[in-house]
């Protein structure tokens, strides 16, 4: 069963797929489509992707469906020319995180390095190993050779191109459960989340990036018994029209011990699982885009593939000159409602970041609270004159054996005020108390939280879930303590802009964060004026039934409460339209 999101929304008219028509091209269904599309010249197809794709079964299947238009294909495997697993991992694994159980170094190089080259070329020659369908001459031929795996893109002689993707919630879910394979892996190789996260997907994704000009099918295999697929150009032709338009990504929940209900009872997300915890609205490194007209028969696309592709016309070229590639905000929702409090916190330190975690820049959030619960607390800042020896002492403690607390004698709380944005630069110890749904308005990297104190919280398996003392206290910035705190990381709103009916307001800057929160209020009947000035906008409806955004090239798209909404530089000027009887709110971050 394809892995879409299938849910009846409450909260207005939220839509938790929201889709984009395919450009030059139409979605094909299943492998015998996508079989008889191949070029009948093709001698050599390269069927490449990540890792935790079920590639085993990619080969039974599509040798079937190629059985019938080009008998005698031969199917070879790409990961039998990966370098042995120990000279993978010398590669891969920094030395200052080695051994660290729950982060390591972000992956650098190339897949190209853990590929042995000439075993790849043989594999394509046809004088390597075969896998299934080996075979000989077909009847009017040479059997076409299909050489599947990661990196099959990288062998010589390769007359087309098809990239199997599986959208990353997906093997996220396959490794969780044992089932996945990491990058480079001998069959046999427990699967690791961590390998995952940090070394398998910015290989894959630089990987995926640079092949994306030679792709000649992309094959959402989501299901990969059913697969969808459109062609390389529509690919192409597609991704560049969504960086001319605002679009939304495909949101999607998880579950943590710690999650509430918000997203399952206003959202309709989830309505099986154990709660919504962490709602994805745009993570670059995850989300991605639906394409297609059928809600049937979708394609879906790395939202960071779109910005690899049209880079200026996405970020800005100033963003895209600092940044690279890397969209560098996220919107995401912490849910606490029925919930309990989250881990206390922080995230590493520009320093650290680059030189011990990889990336080149640093964590740093908001929390924008869309609602409150009538007691509930977000935990912001040192107290002032905290002891850090003894916050230190108390939380070894709490680790290793499992002795309980008071994590307000070090931290301060504030209470969770509906509307307000609390600032969280690095190094700041905070977290959501219970009750609370937070948009969380942040830089991209979102996997390096450091955790003081988590509550004694047990995890699925009735195991105390993991801190990270060590981590969490080298990052601490003793300066985010006392008045400090409430002066500079919970902001009074200020008028920026305003006119007829609407006004924008600065909710939150700081020097060392580079990007800045807003808030656009619109009253019913009127629009907001608003120009792009060469770098990126995303937006969220706070308040209010929603709102149409109409950019001047004419493209309209009407965002729903809650909805998060991606304006790409290009689009230059827009207008927010308040078309409901309420007040309409929208947070809206951009890059300094």
């Amino acid at each position: 069963m394809v892995d879409r999101p299938q849910v009846t929304a409450k909260m207005s008219q939220y839509d938790p797929a929201p889709r984009y028509p395919v450009c030059d091209g139409t979605v094909l269904a299943g492998w015998a489509a996508a079989a008889g599309a191949l070029a009948p010249a093709t001698r050599v197809l390269a069927v490449d992707g990540p890792a935790a794709v079920d590639w085993d079964a990619l080969a039974r299947h599509l040798g079937a469906a190629l059985a019938a238009t080009r008998p005698g294909a031969v199917t070879a495997d790409a990961r039998t020319a990966v370098r042995d697993w120990a000279g993978v991992r010398r590669l891969t694994e920094s030395e200052v995180l080695r051994d660290d159980p729950d982060f390591a170094e972000l992956a650098g190089g190339s897949l190209a390095d853990l590929m042995d080259q000439q075993a790849l070329d043989a594999l394509a020659g046809g004088t390597g190993a075969a896998g299934e369908g080996a075979g000989g001459e077909a009847a009017d031929g040479p059997a076409l050779r299909v050489l599947v795996g990661p990196g099959a893109a990288l062998a010589a002689g390769v007359d087309e191109v098809w990239w199997a993707d599986l959208p990353k919630r997906c093997a996220e879910a396959a490794v969780g459960k044992g089932r996945g394979r990491n990058l480079g892996a001998p069959a046999g190789e427990p699967p690791s989340l961590r390998r995952l996260f940090y070394i398998d997907w910015p290989l894959q994704d630089r990987h995926r990036d640079a092949t994306a000009a030679r792709i000649d099918r992309w094959v959402d295999v989501t299901d990969t018994v059913a697969p969808t697929s459109i062609s390389g150009q529509a690919l192409r032709a597609t991704c560049h029209r969504l960086a001319d338009r605002p679009f939304r990504t495909l949101p999607t929940f998880n579950s943590t011990p710690w999650g509430g209900h918000w997203g399952q009872e206003e959202l309709g997300h989830n309505p099986d699982a154990p709660n919504t915890a962490l709602g994805y609205e745009l993570i670059a490194p995850e989300s991605g885009v639906l394409l297609g007209d059928d809600p049937g028969r979708c394609v879906e696309v790395p939202f960071q593939l779109v910005v690899a592709l049209a880079p200026v016309e996405v970020l800005g070229k100033d963003v895209h000159e600092r940044f690279g590639t890397s969209f560098p905000i996220r919107f995401d929702y912490l849910d606490t409602v029925g919930g309990g409090n989250l881990s206390v916190h922080c995230h590493p330190q520009p320093e650290e970041m680059r030189t011990v975690f990889g990336w080149p820049y640093t964590q740093h959030e908001s929390y924008y609270l869309m609602r409150a619960g009538t007691h509930s607390k977000v935990f912001l800042g040192l107290r002032e004159g905290a002891d850090l020896d003894a916050f230190h002492h108390h939380a070894h403690a709490a680790d290793t054996h499992g002795e309980a607390f008071d994590i307000e004698e070090f931290v301060q709380t504030f209470p969770a005020r509906a509307g307000q944005l609390y600032l969280v630069p690095a190094g700041t110890p905070h977290g959501s108390g219970e009750g609370n749904v937070v948009l969380e308005v942040s830089a991209t990297p979102y996997l390096y939280s450091l955790r003081f104190y988590d509550w004694l919280r047990r995890d699925a398996a009735d195991r105390q879930r993991a801190v990270h003392v060590e981590h969490a206290f080298r990052n601490l910035d003793p300066r985010r303590s006392g008045e400090a705190v409430s002066r500079d990381l919970v902001q009074r709103p200020r008028t920026v802009r305003d006119g007829d009916g609407w006004r924008e307001e600065l909710l939150g800057a700081l020097p060392d964060m580079f990007f800045e929160v807003r808030r656009i209020a619109v009253e019913p009947g009127h629009a907001a004026e608003q120009t792009t000035d060469g770098r990126f906008h995303v937006l969220t409806v706070v308040d209010g039934e929603g709102v149409l955004v109409e950019t001047a090239a004419g493209d309209r798209h009407f965002v729903h409460c809650a909805e998060t909404l991606a304006v790409p530089a290009a689009v230059t000027a827009y207008r927010v339209q308040n078309q409901g009887p309420d007040l309409a709110r929208l947070v809206k971050a951009q890059v300094v």
